[in-house]
């Protein structure tokens, strides 16, 4: 993808970055913190049977121009496309989701993420996972507990793949493992089809949205039920009854410019189809 088909100024104003512009582990820092706190996750056009569209210029028109969100593939294709403008180095991998589940439990590729070629070594960067997506780059090596502003992270090796983990009180939870070998953009085009349109995926018919929030907490979304957690893995919950409830978290809480018609229709969807009781397990 050449860097002219990027419009960094647009990006970085998009994220309220105003840092260096190195290519540097400390631009890094900044650059995914600020792109985690501005940029929602969210597939709540899924919800209306739109297949996102991965191209650079539908990415900047929805995410940045509308002032959309956008899920794992979504975040870090456009991700991708501002480090690379910047002159980092990235490779493009895959991850297997194991939250919620056993750690080797057989899982198929279907999230994106990127390892980021530094001096310091190689770094994971993430910036759509939803509501435990690390905030700050991530050193790929196994057992080494790593600060984040929104808990403590590390990796340790199963199978040959290394899988992150954060600490959620007193005990370590599994987040993905990570497939150590480069990816095409064509498999990634797979697993978005996959992902979106699969009647089993929980994105068709639930209100999905996370964001980190600058305390340390964490603000997810799964249907009526909005979760806020700390780091120490305290929660507290609130459940929405009307539309004007709704509106009000997607617009001013996770700060997603959706319109009354998308909302009225995610919410017949959301009736109809959407689950009810305790939150997918990758989404709890």
């Amino acid at each position: 993808m050449p860097n002219d088909s990027f419009d960094q100024d647009a990006w970085l104003a998009r994220i309220a970055y105003r840092g260096p512009r190195e290519a540097t582990l400390e631009a890094l820092r900044g650059l995914v913190f600020a792109h985690a706190h501005a940029i929602a996750y969210e597939s709540l056009d899924i919800m209306l049977g739109r297949v996102p569209s991965l191209g650079i210029a539908d990415l900047q028109r929805k995410m940045i121009d509308q002032r959309r969100g956008g899920y794992c593939f979504e975040q870090n294709m456009l991700f991708r496309a501002g480090l690379r403008s910047l002159g980092y180095k990235v490779t493009s991998l895959q991850g297997r989701v194991v939250r919620g589940l056993a750690i080797d439990a057989p899982r198929p590729a279907i999230h994106m993420l990127l390892q980021v070629e530094l001096p310091e070594g190689h770094h994971l960067a993430d910036v759509g996972f939803g509501n435990l997506a690390p905030t700050a780059p991530l050193l790929l090596a196994p057992h080494v507990e790593q600060a984040t502003l929104h808990g403590l992270m590390r990796f340790i090796e199963v199978n040959g793949e290394l899988t992150l983990q954060q600490l959620l009180g007193d005990r370590w939870e599994h987040i993905y493992r990570v497939i150590p070998y480069p990816r095409y953009d064509a498999e990634y085009d797979v697993a978005n089809w996959y992902t979106a349109t699969h009647p089993d995926a929980p994105y068709l018919s639930n209100m999905i949205a996370a964001c980190p929030l600058s305390d340390g907490s964490r603000l997810t979304m799964f249907n009526g039920r909005v979760t806020k957690r700390a780091p120490n893995g305290e929660s507290h919950r609130r459940l929405l009854e009307t539309t004007e409830a709704f509106a009000a978290v997607l617009r001013d809480e996770f700060a997603l410019a959706v319109s009354d018609g998308d909302l009225h229709e995610m919410l017949q969807v959301m009736e109809e189809r959407g689950a009810r009781g305790a939150p997918h397990p990758f989404f709890a």
